[in-house]
């Protein structure tokens, strides 16, 4: 990782102890001797004029700190990948497996970093979806999402890998998530949690109505095709949770790993499945 000279901040502006957060992080900066550039809000938050647009952080820093929850880190994740510009998430919130530094943390953190510690920068795989062909693909760290309104019946949706049709499904929808993602909307509607450095990524269907398609961990090497089925029906696609669009009948998506991935900063104070046993709650 290259030194770090410039920390660029993005925020929740709405997190509990946002504003307090914020001056320990400029102090935690400033005795470093490391520039802090804000986007809008958060020098909003402080009176301050002059922020910059979220867009344009990853462009202008070393390092992004995100001041928040696993939203507003996702919210950033895709413009960093492109700049390959490290991010940091500090949980404001409560769950946050993405933003997994504790406040608490952040100070013990950023020193880790500043003093070079190995091991704390973690590539987290990227994938891309090009909607019917597009040129620019729109990037994700934790899935691409296919669902049904919420007043709306069931979809049909075609599914290859590779280039061999897989499944024809009816489903209130389908999420083909990283490892990364694993643990996002995909655990919830059933699918396994991947560790984030297996070369693979998952289909989980939402409320399948084919009993017999269960959720499926392929190789990052594939190509995933899918195919909206459904007409008259009220059908969004959403990438990251972020950002989507409507979809009609005969869309298509082509998803696979992207030539990017995400270097995202983990707690020197805990692994990966100490994070697991934390959030999940396990063994309680």
């Amino acid at each position: 990782m290259k030194t770090i000279r410039t920390v660029g901040v993005v925020i929740k502006p709405h997190a509990p102890r946002i504003e307090s957060a914020l001056a320990d992080l400029e102090a935690c900066l400033a005795a470093r001797n490391v520039a802090c550039l804000l986007e809008e809000a958060a020098a909003e938050k402080l009176g301050r004029p002059g922020g910059i647009p979220r867009e344009k952080i990853p462009e202008l820093v070393d390092l992004v700190v995100v001041l928040g929850g696993d939203g507003t880190l996702l919210s950033i994740a895709h413009i960093a990948a492109r700049r390959n510009v490290p991010v940091m998430g500090v949980n404001l919130g409560s769950l946050g497996f993405l933003t997994e530094v504790p406040l608490q943390e952040m100070a013990l953190t950023l020193e880790a970093l500043f003093d070079g510690r190995e091991g704390l920068v973690n590539p987290r795989m990227i994938i891309e979806a090009r909607f019917n062909g597009r040129s620019e693909p729109g990037l994700c760290l934790n899935d691409v999402v296919i669902n049904k309104g919420a007043l709306a019946r069931m979809i049909h949706i075609r599914i290859w890998i590779d280039g061999r049709e897989i499944e024809t499904m009816r489903a209130d929808g389908l999420i083909v998530a990283t490892p990364t993602g694993s643990t996002a909307y995909s655990l919830s509607a059933g699918g396994p949690i991947l560790q984030p450095a297996i070369p693979a990524f998952l289909l989980t269907p939402i409320c399948s109505h084919t009993l017999t398609f269960r959720p499926i961990v392929v190789s990052s090497a594939s190509t995933v095709r899918v195919q909206l089925l459904t007409s008259g029906e009220e059908v969004f696609l959403t990438l990251d949770g972020q950002r989507g669009s409507p979809m009609v009948k005969n869309d298509v998506i082509e998803i696979r790993r992207a030539d990017v991935d995400l270097a995202l900063v983990s707690s020197p104070q805990r692994s990966y499945f100490e994070l697991l046993r934390e959030k999940l709650s396990w063994g309680e």
